[in-house]
């Protein structure tokens, strides 16, 4: 796969979490089962995204080689 396909599937799933994990976030404070100091747009989002696109990109990364 060239790297540019690979970026953009990586960059998608990244937009995507973050969408994913900001509703999560909201419905949790919503129904008070999260601390009222964990926000929406937070850290935690945009680590936990990135994270979860890093690995995206390497196992799409690897495949190329496979």
């Amino acid at each position: 796969m060239p790297e540019f396909i690979v970026t953009l599937i990586a960059a998608i799933v990244f937009c995507l979490s973050v969408i994913v994990l900001n509703a999560l976030t909201g419905l949790a404070i919503g129904l008070r089962v999260a601390p009222a100091d964990l926000s929406e747009n937070g850290l935690l989002q945009y680590g936990l995204a990135l994270v979860l696109a890093h690995l995206v990109w390497r196992l799409a990364a690897r495949r190329d080689v496979a």
